[in-house]
């Protein structure tokens, strides 16, 4: 039996005991539950329920007064979550966590997402939704965000993995999977998509997740700490060059992490991703990672070829081990990388990094109105669409009405949010910074793709599918001439773009001014954007200096 499944069992099978903290609704409706006094009445039985479980309530949806299995339909499904999640903030509580079934008792976990978009609409939900004590966290400006690069089996993710839990890895990669999302990643070892991790600080030191595999526990660290910091862990495998670019591209980051073996020395991959991270100008730090297993010397030697490597693209290395800490928060910056040695087994130099997120101020600027690039797209039953990504700029709070697009005929469509979570803890409100997911009413998932932008009701934007740039030629075998076409990668658009140099061509090394033209719809683009195109093993770097709307 799974544990979701046992997890409705048990509920039904408590009851709704007098005193008990279960409570079994059919559903919940605006205009019946909220009007009137029901809605203090409601909420006051909520208080008794978390009373009476020690901060905890289990509310049972779908169910009749007795517990037989009713089932409803997946929109009144979403708006009976809507109106407890009303209850819970007027109990100073939140929604922790929400299962679904069908009435036949086959958990949605269970489903492949084409059984889902074929039965859900045939078939009743019944679900257990989860409250705990404890109100929406209001966020605040100590957040820092992190993105990490660097070469394959390099040690990226299990770095990671060791500072938010604060345990040393086994040498097999245990930590790297507390990030690894996916079980092709977990069962070969290696990261295929953008993995997000959390810790954070207090004035006793770092908050670490317990058990990074519970959603409670990474949502309790960002309720308990006084300063996150988010780490966007990329892939280091070179086919998903493409994904790591949107990571350190698509996101608001505030520092840039490279990671190079000590036992294996900078790459050529190493070289590709600081290029990235030079492109968007992200104040940088390179952790040498495996440390334990090689002698000093050869930790000497990796560390000089690191510095080299720097000083070619005009940057200055600042080995923290030399100059300390407070010379490291004291100097980084565009043009100087501080140098620390680690090692996630022995755990060495994790303390030094420790001290660097505690310490390091946030970078990234808010500027302007609420604005948020879509990375990813879901669907949760009982909530509805979901976007991700990291706010860009302003903030967002539920119940705002805002636009997202463009679609691929340029409109842009209304939308509301239900709701936003960051790291699994629901938020009252999101500023610039922070990465979260979205939930939408207005729109359905399927209609929404990575590239689209959210944006304030009453925004005005012009979808772009042409504009002009300032791009320098890092590598590329000849001459761009006019129609190249490479990908572009701006915010989190990762579109094929054809080029047309102002001159006729551009040779590796160049600077110049090139039209660039999206080669099959249009999106959201405006002057001073930074972006990144590759085609193969060519690329190049570039700032939008003008938009032409979309034709």
């Amino acid at each position: 039996m799974s544990r979701d499944r046992a997890l409705l069992e048990r509920a039904l099978d408590r009851g709704e005991q007098d005193g008990g903290n279960v409570e079994f609704k059919e559903r919940l409706s605006r205009d019946v539950h909220l009007e009137g006094g029901r809605r203090e009445s409601l909420a006051a039985q909520l208080r008794h329920r978390l009373l009476s479980g020690d901060g905890e309530a289990t509310y049972v949806v779908g169910v009749t007064d007795d517990g037989g299995l009713a089932g409803v339909d997946p929109d009144t499904f979403s708006e009976t979550m809507d109106v407890l999640s009303l209850l819970a903030e007027e109990a100073d509580a939140h929604i922790e966590d929400v299962q679904t079934w069908g009435v036949n008792g086959v958990s949605d976990a269970a489903e492949s997402e084409a059984d889902r978009a074929s039965e859900t609409s045939g078939r009743g939900l019944v679900g257990v939704a989860q409250v705990r004590e404890g109100g929406v966290l209001e966020t605040d400006d100590e957040h820092v965000v992190v993105g990490t690069a660097g070469h394959v089996d390099h040690g990226k993710s299990t770095l990671v993995g060791s500072l938010v839990t604060g345990k040393p890895d086994d040498g097999d990669g245990a930590t790297r999977a507390f990030l690894d999302v996916q079980p092709h990643e977990v069962e070969r070892g290696l990261s295929a998509d953008l993995s997000y991790a959390v810790y954070g600080f207090d004035d006793e030191g770092p908050v670490r997740v317990r058990n990074p595999n519970r959603k409670a526990d990474r949502a309790e660290v960002v309720q308990e700490a006084d300063r996150l910091v988010s780490f966007v862990d990329t892939v280091g495998h070179e086919p998903w060059l493409r994904t790591t670019i949107r990571g350190l591209v698509g996101q608001k980051l505030d520092y840039g992490l490279l990671v190079v073996a000590a036992d294996d020395g900078p790459t050529r991959t190493t070289r590709e991703h600081l290029g990235v991270l030079l492109a968007t100008d992200l104040p940088t730090i390179v952790a040498i990672t495996k440390t334990d297993l090689v002698d000093d010397e050869r930790v000497e030697e990796v560390e000089r070829e690191v510095e080299r490597l720097l000083r070619e693209v005009d940057k200055s290395p600042l080995r923290i081990a030399r100059h300390g800490v407070d010379a490291a928060i004291d100097e980084i910056s565009e043009r100087v990388v501080p140098i620390v040695e680690s090692s996630a087994i022995t755990m060495d130099g994790l303390g030094t990094l420790d001290e660097l997120f505690d310490r390091l101020p946030k970078t990234a600027q808010d500027t302007g109105e609420f604005r948020m690039y879509v990375d990813r797209s879901y669907s949760v039953t009982g909530v509805g669409a979901v976007a991700s990504g990291t706010v860009m700029a302003g903030e967002v709070e539920a119940g705002d009405e805002l636009l997202i697009g463009p679609m691929p005929d340029g409109r842009f469509q209304e939308v509301e949010v239900r709701s936003i979570e960051m790291h699994y803890h629901r938020v009252d409100k999101a500023q610039a910074g922070r990465i979260v997911g979205i939930a939408l009413k207005g729109i359905k998932e399927s209609a929404m793709e990575r590239g689209m932008v959210l944006l304030p009701r009453d925004a005005d934007p012009e979808p772009i599918r042409e504009f002009e740039a300032e791009v320098m030629v890092l590598n590329h075998p000849t001459r761009i001439g006019e129609g190249y076409e490479p990908v572009v990668h701006l915010e989190t658009i990762g579109e094929a773009a054809a080029f047309y140099p102002e001159n006729g061509r551009l040779l590796p090394g160049d600077t110049g001014k090139t039209t660039v033209r999206f080669k099959f719809r249009p999106y959201l683009v405006e002057e001073g954007q930074k972006f990144v195109f590759r085609e193969g093993r060519s690329k190049g770097v570039g700032t939008v200096t003008d938009v032409h709307p979309a034709d």
